[in-house]
């Protein structure tokens, strides 16, 4: 008998115990590989692959024995309409536009960014079937605010205490290479880069946020109060301007719908003081107000406001004050400065750009060339205008990467081109890794305007059970929770205008889990509901 009620006891936690542990372990295990897939391509096969495979599979096993009804699950008809939509678009990559070439290299890589699609969804069909008790979501939240104290804290180690980082962001660190952070590099955390944990933070930050302002329990507010102070430092150390962006609007949308419930009073005070300490620690720490100052140009303020901070110190009496380091370089003499050190304009964001090394043919090369063995010429780089004026960050992506998935867009505009073909120059060329840094445009050009809407419709029904929940509950607890849900999903559909977010692994899978998590609650508050109203009926 004992036996038996043990194997039940696992039955039926088993679910909800692989995902307390993929909640801890994607976000904090960093991203190192196991084996290529593809020779030559970035993406590689992770121990956080093996681990969500065989979670889908008992997940699977359970709707085999009916012990999960598919049926109950809101988005598997749109989930299903973007998949199938997906594989027309590779389809017809394949046997009409011929955008993908028809090697086996090019048709893996093509499946490959359709099933990692799939891979990242299975998360959110898994932690919705896992959570059936309310008992169930201090456990969740408990898992989730350690795991934020993970992140951040190998963050500030790697920042400070020169802790290893593992990126992806080229083809040599991909292959898990130990890096180090030099002095203005960007924190990335265990995440593949600062992008990605940037977004992370952002989801995050809305969630402890309200948690801190609806918690009763002064220990738990001042433990709560201390835990997002450091992950916001860790936002700024990022350096990442469009989850910022998204960090405010996430952050207004979720007083908004909380003043709806609560009060406009209690609401708008607590908005204007963590947005003015926001804005405060942004222009005083790290790097980031640099970056936004590179696109809107707000130089003059910025040193007007550092110069007001330091205003607030009473000053030395006796010494000399330099206020700029200007002044400083009029004591070199112009003739003492070498011509060769007289840099090119460069963009805001670019601080080093070699000559570009041009091979010398044979049938070139000089007897000159050839009797002191240069194999090279070199040539300066150039810059746009664009990339110039608002850095080289912006310019990749207004001069390249957007106009590339636009004219994927103009050739087939009902089914795009095809997964994997937006950085291309040649069909049959083998790109190491896919950008476009704008998750709607990578979506328009890769399968068209049906894959962009299909993707988009996941959204909208997302958005629309959260906000019915939200409004139907009184509890405040729970309505606390669908108007984070709300905000996080916004404030990623943000995001998504700068970065691919949705491709980036440990957010994407993040960001399902925790839509299934927020889903899943809202059918156990209409279950509590309807027991309630039938109590008072009876």
């Amino acid at each position: 008998m004992q036996i038996k009620k043990i194997l039940k006891f696992i039955d039926n936690n088993l679910l909800f115990g692989l995902c307390l542990f993929l909640l801890a372990f994607i976000p904090l295990y960093p991203k190192w590989p196991l084996f290529d897939i593809l020779e030559g391509y970035n993406v590689r096969i992770r121990l956080e692959d093996f681990l969500v495979l065989l979670t889908f599979i008992i997940w699977f096993v359970y709707v085999l024995r009916d012990k999960i009804n598919l049926k109950k699950i809101p988005l598997l008809k749109p989930i299903l309409l973007y998949i199938i939509v997906g594989f027309v678009s590779i389809l017809s990559a394949l046997f009409i536009t011929k955008t993908v070439f028809f090697d086996t290299y090019q048709i893996l890589k093509v499946f490959l960014h359709w099933f990692r699609r799939i891979e990242y969804f299975s998360l959110f069909f898994v932690y919705f079937s896992a959570i059936y008790d309310k008992k169930q979501i201090k456990a969740y939240l408990a898992i989730l605010v350690t795991t934020i104290i993970g992140v951040t804290t190998y963050g500030f180690g790697q920042k400070y205490l020169y802790w290893p980082a593992y990126s992806t962001m080229n083809r040599e660190f991909s292959k898990g290479i130990k890096l180090y952070l030099s002095e203005h590099a960007r924190v990335l955390s265990t995440f593949a880069g600062h992008y990605d944990l940037a977004a992370f933070v952002m989801m995050t930050l809305i969630f402890l946020l309200v948690l801190l302002f609806m918690t009763k329990n002064k220990w738990l507010k001042f433990f709560l109060g201390i835990i997002t102070f450091l992950e916001y430092w860790i936002l700024i150390l990022t350096s990442s301007r469009t989850s910022f962006l998204a960090y405010l609007g996430a952050l207004t949308i979720v007083f908004f719908l909380l003043a709806l419930k609560k009060s406009w009073k209690w609401a708008i005070p607590r908005y204007f003081l963590v947005f003015f300490i926001s804005m405060i620690i942004m222009l005083s720490l790290g790097d980031l107000s640099d970056r936004f100052a590179q696109v809107i140009h707000v130089e003059d303020f910025k040193n007007n406001f550092h110069r007001a901070l330091n205003n607030l110190i009473p000053k030395p009496e006796n010494g000399i004050a330099i206020d700029d380091i200007s002044e400083a370089s009029n004591v070199i003499a112009m003739s003492d400065v070498p011509p060769s050190t007289i840099k090119p304009k460069l963009p805001a964001d670019v601080t080093y750009a070699p000559p570009i090394e041009i091979p010398i043919l044979a049938s070139e090369s000089s007897e000159a060339t050839a009797a002191s063995g240069a194999a090279y010429t070199y040539t300066p780089r150039t810059f746009s205008n664009f990339a110039q004026k608002y850095g080289l960050s912006l310019g990749i992506r207004f001069d390249v990467l957007w106009v590339n998935a636009l004219n994927a867009f103009m050739y087939n505009p009902v089914l795009g081109t095809g997964y994997s073909t937006l950085v291309k120059a040649t069909v049959n060329e083998r790109t190491t890794a896919e950008s476009t840094d704008n998750d709607y445009l990578r979506a328009l050009g890769e399968t068209g305007i049906l894959g962009l809407a299909a993707f988009l419709f996941i959204f909208y029904v997302i958005l629309k059970l959260l906000y019915q929940a939200f409004k139907k509950t009184s509890n405040e607890f729970y309505y606390s929770l669908f108007a984070i849900g709300i905000a996080m999903t916004l404030g990623l559909l943000i995001n998504a205008t700068l970065i691919d977010v949705f491709e980036a692994s440990k957010v994407a899978y993040f960001f399902w889990s925790m839509i299934g998590f927020f889903l899943a609650l809202v059918f156990l508050v209409e279950r509590e509901d309807k027991k309630k109203e039938s109590k008072i009926k009876k």
